[in-house]
C-alpha cells in the first residue's frame, strides 16, 4: 500500500476528512487550552481577592518582649539583626511570598509633661517607637531625624513626630519634654525628650505604618481625664537606652505576603505552611495572622468551581466524541460500495479497516499536533494534560477503521429492510438505564470531594443524558405512528408521509449526541441563573432594601431626617446587640444558656421597605403585631429554641436591650433573618415597634432605607449628624469624634458578590459550556439530518416526478424534521435542567453566594430559550436538507445503480 495511493484517497474523500482533521483539532486544542485559561484566571482571581482583603489581612506578625526567654532579643539592635533570620526559618512556600517586611521597637506608653503641654493644658501618654526604614517612607517637612546611637549620659533623647501628632499635640521642632514612666513606686528612670523633626508620610497606606498603636496620629481621649496616646520615632540605640534603664521592650517583625508571591496551584501547600508556622513559632515569640481565611475560601471557591468546570468540560468532550462517531460512521457508509468492492476482490475482513487506519494516520495526528500547538499559545500556565491529549488522538485515529470494521458487508436495498431492535441490543440499553440510576444513586449518598476530577461525577451527567436519550429514541415513534394514521384519513399527503418518515427514522446515535450538546448547555444556563438569584437572594439578606446605615447608636429622629432626603421612600430602625444572656426573671437571674445575638427591628416598617425596593424580605408575621401585654412575640433561631426549649424558657424568658430587660416568647423559628450573616447560628428578633415603653429612650444602632437614585454621601451625612446628636445629648461622654457610620447599599453588595475571586473561572465554564453545547448541539443536528439524507432524497425525487411541488417539498422536510429536532432538544433541555437538581448540593457553589444556598427552580426564560433554539435548529437543519439536496441533483438519484 503506497503513500501515494493513500494520498490520493484522502484527496478523494476529502470532505470527510477534513471533518475528522477539523474536530480532532477542537478536541486537542480544548485539551491543551482550557487548562491555561483556567489557570490564569485562577491566577487573576487570586490577586483580585488579595488585593480586595485589608492589606493587613497578608501579614504574619511575630511579637516578643525584652528578656522573654528562649530566643528572644535582648534589645532593639538584636531584634532587628533577627528580621532575616525569621524570614529564613519559614517554610518555602512561606518564605518566597514575603514580598515586604518590618521591625519596630516599642517602649510602654510614659507620661509626657513639658511646657508646650502645659501651655495648651493637654495630658498626653507617649511611647518611644525604633522602626528602621521610616525615614526612608517619608519625608521630614522640619528638622532632621533623630539619631540612631544611644544619646550619652545627660543627653535628651531625639525624636521625631508625625505632622499630625506634632499638630494635634501642639509641639514643633525644638519642644522639650520629659517622660517618665509611671510605677506603683512612683516615677521610673524619667528622661527628658527633645522633639528634633516633623516628618509626612509618602504613603498614608504603606505597610510601614501598619504597626499598632499607630505612629501617624495620636488617639483621642476616651474619656473626662484621660489622656492623648502619642506615639514618637526614636533611634535604636535611644529605645536600647531605656530598656537598659529598666524600662520594658516590646518588639514587633511583620512579613507581608505579596498578592504576586502565592501560587495558586499550591494554595492547599501555603495554607498548610501557614498553620504549621503558627503552630511552631519560636519559643518566646507569639506569632498572628490572617492570611489562611481569605485562602481558604479562596480555594474553597476555585474547588468548587473546577469541580464545576470538569462537569462541563466532559459533557463538551463527549459531544466531540459523539460527533467523531458520527462522523467515521457517515464516512464509513459513504464508502460501503468500495468497502465491499474489496471484499469482492479477495480483500480480507480487516482489509478496509487497514486501508482507513493508513489514512488516518496521515491525517488525524497531524490536526492533533496542530491543534495541540495553537493551544500552547494560549496564555497561562499549562495543565498536566498531555496524557488526555495523546489518548484523544489516539482513540480519534482508531474511529474510523473501527466504523470500517463494523460497517456492514452488504450493498442492499436499504428502504426495505425493517428496523428493529435486536435483543442485544434492547439488553444493552436496559443495562444503561439501570447503570445511570445506580450512579445518581451512588453519587447523591457518597458525595465527593470538591477540587478533584471525580470518575462517577463525570461520569453521571454523560450516562444520565444518554440514558434519557435512548428513552426518547424509544418513545417518539409512538405518538407519531398515532398521529401518521390519523393524518392518513385527511386530505393531502403531506402530513401522512412526513408523519410516517419521521415515525420510522432510524436515527439513535445522532439522537443520543444532540441530547447530549443540548444539556451541556442547558446546564450551564440553569445552574449560572441558580447561582444569580441566590446571590440576589444573599444580597437582600444582608441589605434588604436599598441602603442600609449601621452605626453604634443614633438619634431616634434619624429617621425622619432620612425620610426627608430626596429619593427615599421609606424607612425601618433596628437594634442590633452581641453578646446578650437570657434571664429567667425581670431581676436577671442568669438561665446558663450561652449568649446571643439580640436584632429589634420594625417589623411593619422593614416590611413596607421590601416592597418599596422590589426585594422579597421575609419577615414572619409574629414580629407585625403591635405593643400587647404580656411576653413579646420572638422568633429565634433553631439553636436557641432548642436551648430555650430544654431550660423550660419557651414560653417566658427575659433579654437585655441597651440595659433593658424584656420578657418574650418564642413565636416562631427561623433559619436566617435580613441583616444576620449566615454564621450567625445563635439569634433572638424581637419587635422594636411593640418594645413596651421604659425610662430610658432607645437609640436605633441602624437603618434600612428604601428608594431611587439615594445619594450615598447625603446618607451617610444624615447619619453622621444623627449619631453627633446622640452624642450631644450626655448619654456617651468624652470628646471623641464618632467614627462615620457605614453606608451598604444592595447594588454594591450585589456586584461585590458577582465579582472578583474566582468568579472569571466560574463564568468562563458556564459561557465556554453554553456556547460550545450550543454549537455542538446544532453540529450534532447537522449529522441526524445527513444520516437520513440518501433516503430522504429518494423519497423526494421519486414524489417530484409524480408532481410535488418546492413548496410541498418544504412542508414536507418540515413535517419530517420537526419532531426528530423537536424531541432532540426538548430533551436535552429536560436532562439539563434535571442535572442542576441532582448536583447542585454536592458542588459546594455557595462558596459564589456568601453562604446562600444554591436552588435552582423553573424559569419561564428557559422555556423561551429552548423554543427559540429549537427554532433555530428546525431551520438550521432544514437549510442542510435542502444544501445536501442541491448537491445530489436529486434528478439524478433515480438512476439504476446511482446513490450519491
Amino acid at each position: 500500500m503506497s503513500i501515494g495511493a493513500v494520498v490520493r484517497r484522502i484527496r478523494a474523500h476529502g470532505g470527510q476528512f477534513l471533518l475528522l482533521g477539523v474536530l480532532t483539532l477542537v478536541i486537542t486544542l480544548l485539551v491543551s487550552g482550557v487548562p491555561r485559561v483556567a489557570n490564569r484566571l485562577t491566577l487573576q482571581g487570586l490577586r483580585e481577592h488579595l488585593a480586595a482583603e485589608p492589606p493587613s489581612q497578608r501579614d504574619l506578625t511575630y511579637t516578643a518582649g525584652q528578656l522573654a526567654g528562649g530566643s528572644g532579643p535582648r534589645d532593639a539592635r538584636s531584634g532587628q539583626a533577627m528580621t532575616p533570620q525569621l524570614q529564613g526559618a519559614m517554610p518555602p512556600e512561606v518564605r518566597d511570598a514575603v514580598a515586604e517586611r518590618w521591625f519596630a521597637a516599642d517602649t510602654p506608653f510614659a507620661r509626657l509633661t513639658g511646657p508646650d503641654l502645659k501651655v495648651n493644658n493637654l495630658l498626653v501618654d507617649m511611647s518611644l517607637r525604633a522602626a528602621p526604614g521610616v525615614p526612608e517612607a517619608a519625608t521630614l517637612i522640619d528638622g532632621a531625624w533623630p539619631e540612631t546611637d544611644r544619646p550619652r549620659r545627660g543627653q535628651p533623647v531625639q525624636v521625631a513626630l508625625a505632622e499630625e501628632v506634632a499638630r494635634k499635640l501642639r509641639l514643633r521642632v525644638g519642644s522639650q519634654l520629659r517622660l517618665a514612666l509611671q510605677d506603683v513606686q512612683g516615677e521610673l528612670a524619667p528622661t527628658s525628650v527633645l522633639v528634633v523633626g516633623v516628618f509626612r508620610p509618602n504613603d498614608p497606606a504603606g505597610g510601614i505604618w501598619g504597626t499598632l498603636p499607630q505612629l501617624l496620629r495620636a488617639g483621642e481621649p476616651q474619656g473626662d481625664g484621660e489622656p492623648y496616646l502619642a506615639v514618637a520615632l526614636a533611634g535604636v540605640g535611644a529605645v536600647d537606652g531605656r530598656g537598659a534603664e529598666g524600662w520594658p521592650l516590646h518588639f514587633t517583625w511583620r512579613y507581608r505576603l505579596g498578592v504576586d508571591g502565592i501560587d495558586p496551584q499550591r494554595l492547599d501547600a501555603t495554607i498548610s505552611a501557614v498553620d504549621r508556622l503558627q503552630r511552631t513559632a519560636p519559643e518566646g515569640f507569639e506569632l498572628t495572622q490572617g492570611v489562611d481565611i481569605p485562602l481558604r475560601e479562596f480555594r474553597d471557591a476555585v474547588a468548587s468551581a473546577r469541580t464545576l468546570l470538569a462537569v462541563i468540560a466532559t459533557g463538551v468532550l463527549a459531544t466531540l466524541a459523539g460527533l467523531v462517531v458520527l462522523a467515521a460512521g457517515l464516512a464509513a457508509r459513504r464508502r460501503r460500495s468500495e468497502f465491499a468492492l474489496l471484499r469482492a476482490r479477495g480483500g480480507g475482513r480487516t482489509v478496509a479497516a487497514r486501508r482507513s487506519l493508513a489514512e488516518s494516520l496521515l491525517v488525524i495526528p497531524v490536526a492533533a499536533a496542530v491543534g495541540w500547538l495553537l493551544g500552547t499559545l494560549v496564555p497561562g500556565a499549562p495543565g498536566s494534560t498531555v496524557p488526555l491529549g495523546l489518548a484523544a488522538a489516539v482513540l480519534v485515529t482508531l474511529a474510523l477503521p473501527v466504523a470500517a470494521l463494523a460497517a456492514p458487508a452488504g450493498v442492499g436495498r436499504q428502504d426495505l429492510i425493517r428496523f428493529r431492535p435486536s435483543a442485544r441490543r434492547l439488553t444493552g440499553e436496559a443495562f444503561l438505564l439501570l447503570l445511570a440510576g445506580l450512579a445518581v444513586v451512588l453519587l447523591r449518598r457518597r458525595g465527593l470531594t470538591l477540587g478533584e476530577v471525580d470518575p462517577l461525577l463525570v461520569a453521571v451527567p454523560v450516562l444520565l443524558a444518554v440514558a434519557v436519550a435512548v428513552l426518547a429514541l424509544r418513545a417518539y415513534p409512538w405518538p407519531l405512528r398515532l398521529v401518521s394514521r390519523l393524518a392518513a384519513r385527511t386530505r393531502g399527503s403531506i402530513a401522512f408521509l412526513g408523519t410516517a418518515r419521521a415515525g420510522r427514522s432510524v436515527v439513535a446515535t445522532p439522537l443520543v449526541v444532540v441530547v447530549l450538546a443540548i444539556a451541556t448547555a442547558a446546564f450551564c444556563a440553569v445552574v449560572a441563573q441558580g447561582i444569580e438569584t441566590s446571590r440576589d437572594r444573599a444580597a437582600t439578606r444582608a441589605v434588604p432594601g436599598d441602603a442600609l446605615i449601621v452605626s453604634d447608636r443614633l438619634a431616634p429622629d434619624t429617621g425622619d431626617h432620612l425620610g426627608r432626603l430626596p429619593g427615599v421612600e421609606a424607612v425601618a430602625a433596628f437594634l442590633d446587640e452581641r453578646g446578650k444572656r437570657f434571664a429567667r426573671d425581670a431581676g436577671g437571674t442568669d438561665a446558663r444558656i450561652g449568649d446571643t445575638r439580640v436584632l429589634a427591628v420594625d417589623a411593619p416598617a422593614l416590611a413596607r421597605v421590601g416592597r418599596e425596593a422590589g426585594r422579597d424580605v421575609p419577615v414572619p408575621s409574629a414580629l407585625l403585631a403591635e405593643a400587647a401585654p404580656g411576653p413579646l412575640p420572638a422568633v429565634v433561631s433553631p439553636a436557641v429554641a432548642a436551648d430555650l426549649a430544654k431550660a423550660g424558657l419557651d414560653g417566658s424568658a427575659f433579654i437585655a436591650v441597651q440595659g433593658q430587660r424584656y420578657e418574650f416568647r418564642v413565636a416562631d423559628t427561623v433559619d436566617a433573618f435580613p441583616m444576620l450573616s449566615g454564621e450567625t447560628s445563635r439569634f433572638v428578633v424581637l419587635p422594636l415597634q411593640a418594645l413596651p415603653a421604659r425610662s430610658t429612650v432607645r437609640a436605633p444602632t441602624g437603618f434600612v432605607v428604601a428608594g431611587h437614585d439615594l445619594a450615598v454621601d447625603g446618607l451617610r451625612q444624615a447619619g453622621n449628624e444623627g449619631q453627633q446628636r446622640y452624642q450631644d445629648t450626655g448619654t456617651v461622654t468624652g470628646g471623641e469624634r464618632p467614627l462615620d457610620v457605614q453606608v451598604r447599599t444592595w447594588a454594591d453588595t450585589r456586584a461585590q458578590l458577582g465579582g472578583g475571586g474566582a468568579n472569571g473561572l466560574l463564568v468562563f465554564g458556564f459561557v465556554s459550556g453554553a456556547a460550545g453545547g450550543t454549537l455542538l448541539g446544532l453540529l450534532a443536528i447537522a449529522f441526524t439530518v445527513l444520516a437520513g439524507a440518501r433516503a430522504r432524497g429518494r423519497v423526494l425525487s421519486r414524489l417530484r416526478t409524480l408532481g410535488l411541488s418546492r413548496r410541498q417539498w418544504r412542508g414536507l422536510l418540515l413535517v419530517e424534521l420537526t419532531p426528530l429536532v423537536g424531541v432532540a432538544v426538548f430533551t436535552g433541555a429536560f436532562v439539563g435542567a434535571l442535572l442542576p437538581l441532582l448536583l447542585t448540593p454536592l458542588l459546594g457553589l455557595s462558596a459564589f453566594t456568601s453562604g446562600m444556598p444554591v436552588r435552582v427552580a423553573f424559569e419561564p426564560g428557559l422555556v423561551a430559550a429552548v423554543v427559540a433554539l429549537g427554532a433555530l435548529a428546525l431551520g438550521f437543519a432544514v437549510a442542510i436538507e435542502a444544501l445536501n439536496n442541491r448537491r445530489m441533483r436529486l434528478g439524478e438519484v433515480l438512476r439504476l445503480g446511482e446513490e450519491s
